[in-house]
């Protein structure tokens, strides 16, 4: 039988056994209220009425006089329609009988007494009739409420022991089933795929039986046949990250090494072979460099380690292990996609591409100092040729002239951008920091492009607000970076436009900034235009340059605390900004 045929017939059981306890409640209780009522009902409103006749008779001298023989009479009337014992009517007419005598004329006092002692004795017997109904009466009701009370408690006490076993049995019909599940469920949690369940019944848990033992041994079979690969691949894995020229150190959420190669033994001088199991936490207490990558877990810059009198250059990685989330969330609105179960971390030796790249800079530099005289001997040659006094030159002499002074300045700039590249690589940029006023730095940085302004009809506006605080920067360094600004606007800025230099305060910092009306940069190249040799796309009309202003200027800025960014979109034009600390922060700081 299924199950839901089962709970069916349980709670109609249920039904039927609090229906017929409540039907006999009701038929008893229906039996002594209509006792009761007709107690009161009947033989109460006799002796009342009997009562008030009686009372006429006392009060009032014979013969009656027409008030009181019509007041007796309505009470007679009453009673006459109230009969309800053996003998009651007998009486009842023989009174009818005595009164109409009474009130007949003509009876002597003699009659009169006599009468009313008929009358009087008429009275007791319809009295005691009525007062023995109710005696008997009452004897009855109690005799019902006797029988009623005992039948219930049988009936009651049947019920409940009826109940107390359903209650007791029936839950078995589901509960044995379910616990035996769930104990199956958790052998099978604990990998215990040989569990098995065996209910002999044709309902929805001998379903879920079958459907359990296949899934165990599905399982089963799963974890058999699995469990070699997965104990080959982890091997391969270890082996792999043993033979790994990188350290590797992974930790489980619970902060205990999970794996670590030699070479990572190596660094951090953990010649223990119990260190996996270990925590991590505790093993950095005692160890500088392994706190160091704990606390940084990603470095944007190599740093030195020095290993067998020798110093390498490491970079540190981590990454987080993200394991799908498989805990129970019945608590949760929202469920999580997956959990962290530790990190990885790596450091890669990256001493080799150090060494290239301070190669490379030393000789970037040394060019550039090399190239720097030259050029500039060939600027004052050419300086020199422009001068009438050592020649006339004609049209076509003068033009080829003016092409190679420009090329000769762009090498020039070249060159020096080259220079500060190499300091700031190198980290000998020599920052000297003064406290000076922001427009001081602004209309220093303006005279060196007035005339460039003027030769292409740029207005250049410089907007200030009054009471601006002092900057604690290197002048010259954060000039240069204006100046790269101005110079990029003007050569994207149409003629007659404007180039509007602002700063104001904000935050403890003063913000400057150039803005244009060019076309404008695409967002694609924004994120980008910081980067070393990135140049955007530009049309023939401008030359683009090295790539490295920008760059430099990033450098020049950040050295000094700031911070620089651009703003532009497609046909609105440009705002090149940044932003330094005010000398009363940076006081603050020191």
């Amino acid at each position: 039988m299924k199950i839901k045929n089962k709970l069916r017939l349980g709670f109609g059981f249920l039904f039927i056994v609090i229906l017929f306890y409540g039907a006999v409640s009701l038929f008893f209780i229906q039996e002594i209220s209509k006792s009761a009522k007709v107690i009161l009902k009947n033989n109460y409103e006799t002796l009342s009425f009997t009562k008030a006749m009686r009372t006429v008779l006392d009060e009032n001298p014979m013969p009656l006089s027409n008030t009181e023989a019509a007041t007796f009479n309505a009470q007679l009337i009453d009673q006459e329609h109230n009969i309800t014992e053996v003998g009651e009517k007998q009486a009842t007419i023989q009174l009818r009988t005595y009164f109409k005598q009474l009130t007949q004329g003509g009876n002597t006092a003699e009659q009169l007494a006599e009468t009313e002692r008929a009358m009087r004795q008429q009275l007791r017997t319809i009295e005691t009739l009525n007062m023995q109904a109710i005696v008997r009466k009452n004897d009855k009701a109690h005799d019902s409420v006797n029988r009623g009370t005992i039948l219930l408690s049988l009936v009651g006490t049947f019920t409940f022991l009826v109940l107390f076993s359903f209650s007791v049995n029936f839950p078995d019909v589901v509960a044995v089933p379910l616990r035996a599940l769930l104990e199956g469920i958790q052998e099978i949690g604990q990998k215990n795929y040989s569990q098995r369940l065996n209910f002999n019944k044709d309902d929805e848990f001998g379903e879920v039986a079958t459907a359990f033992n296949n899934m165990a041994a599905r399982l089963n079979e799963w974890e058999n046949s699995n469990l070699a690969t997965v104990l080959s691949e982890k091997r391969r894995i270890e082996t792999i990250i043993e033979q790994m020229q990188d350290a590797i150190i992974g930790v489980n959420e619970r902060q205990e090494i999970l794996f670590i190669n030699q070479v990572a033994r190596n660094i951090f001088n953990l010649s223990s072979d119990k260190i996996v199991g270990q925590n991590i936490t505790e093993l950095s207490k005692s160890n500088d460099l392994l706190q160091y990558i704990l606390n940084n877990k990603t470095s944007p810059k190599p740093f030195k380690i020095a290993l067998e009198h020798k110093e390498d250059y490491f970079q540190l990685e981590s990454r987080e292990i993200v394991v799908p989330n498989l805990a129970d969330q019945s608590q949760q609105t929202l469920r999580i996609a997956g959990v962290s179960a530790g990190m990885v971390y790596i450091l890669k030796n990256v001493t080799e591409y150090k060494e290239r790249d301070e190669a490379k800079t030393n000789f970037i530099a040394t060019i550039s100092h090399e190239l720097k005289t030259p050029i500039s001997s060939v600027k004052m040659s050419l300086k020199l040729l422009k001068d009438e006094r050592v020649g006339i030159l004609n049209t076509e002499q003068k033009e080829l002239l003016e092409h190679i002074q420009e090329d000769n300045n762009r090498l020039l700039k070249i060159t020096s951008e080259l220079l500060d590249l190499s300091q700031v690589e190198t980290g000998n940029l020599q920052l000297n920091y003064v406290n000076v006023d922001p427009a001081q730095i602004v209309n220093y940085a303006l005279t060196p492009v007035r005339f460039q302004a003027e030769q292409k009809g740029v207005q250049l506006e410089f907007v200030a607000n009054s009471n601006m605080p002092q900057v604690h920067v290197d002048v010259e360094k954060t000039a240069w970076v204006l100046v790269n600004f101005l110079s990029n606007a003007l050569r994207y800025s149409p003629e007659k436009s404007k180039v509007i230099i602002s700063t104001r305060e904000r935050n403890g910092q003063v913000e400057f900034s150039v803005k244009d009306q060019g076309k404008g940069i695409d967002e694609q190249y924004q994120k980008r235009l910081f980067d070393r040799y990135f140049q955007v796309p530009t049309d023939a009309q401008n030359k683009s340059g090295s790539g490295l202003g920008l760059a430099i200027s990033r450098d020049f800025i950040e050295a000094q605390n700031g911070k620089i960014w651009v703003e532009s979109a497609i046909g609105e034009g440009s705002v090149f900004s940044f932003s330094l600390p005010t000398a009363k922060v940076m006081n603050k700081v020191v």
